[in-house]
């Protein structure tokens, strides 16, 4: 659980490389986009994914909404080179680099924003902030989801995720500033996002996200 305030080790390239090549051995995250993938209707026209690493959540979002536009925005260049091949020769992808530390850049309005495992390495006060960013960038109806690294509600339960998880405090991201799942739900609400609610969790992974009313 260890955090370092003004440190994202994701901007190194080796770091980049570590986690895209862990990252689809981490335990029922597949769970957790399944899950995901069935709050996003599928008559979306743009997405925009939060910290899309590799482009790995925005890929499987279009595999059934293949006319729907997206924005794929991370600001490691070595995670937007690995989705710039991913997405190559598709019109409809658009790369934007840019770090979640500072305001969203105007990109228009979205009929869903989605992230994965990024907005943990913002600072509370910083996810608050953006969370009401995410809302101002949704058209009426929209639907925010975010799948995330959450703070755990015990020192127990903590060494089970990091046992099952193969690695030990050592090997912990030392940029992780993690909350409970609790109080970002309850911050959605206090925003005004509706049907606010965590849609699934696994020990430190969770998923929640709500709707901006019509």
């Amino acid at each position: 659980m260890t955090s370092t305030p003004d440190l994202n080790e994701y901007a190194t390239a080796e770091h980049a490389l570590k986690y895209l090549a862990r990252a689809d051995h981490i335990p029922h995250r597949t769970e957790g986009e399944a899950v995901l993938l069935e709050f996003i209707p599928h008559k979306v026209k743009r997405i925009l994914d939060l910290g899309t690493g590799d482009g790995r959540l925005l890929a499987l979002l279009r595999i059934e909404r293949p006319d729907a536009e997206g924005i794929a925005l991370d600001f490691s260049a070595k995670m937007l080179a690995s989705a710039g091949e991913r997405f190559r020769g598709d019109p409809k992808i658009q790369l934007v680099e840019h770090n979640l530390d500072d305001p969203l850049p105007d990109l228009g309005r979205f009929d869903a924003i989605v992230s994965s495992f990024a907005i943990h390495h913002c600072t509370d006060d910083r996810k608050r902030t953006l969370y009401s960013e995410i809302y101002a960038a949704l058209s009426p109806g929209g639907v925010f989801c975010n799948l995330e690294h959450v703070a755990p509600p015990s020192a127990e339960l903590h060494v089970r995720f990091l046992r099952l998880l193969d690695i030990t405090e050592a090997d912990e991201d030392p940029s992780n500033k993690l909350i409970s799942v609790e109080a970002q739900v309850r911050w959605l609400r206090e925003i005004g996002f509706q049907d606010v609610d965590c849609h699934w969790k696994w020990l430190e992974l969770a998923l929640f996200g709500g709707t901006k009313k019509r």
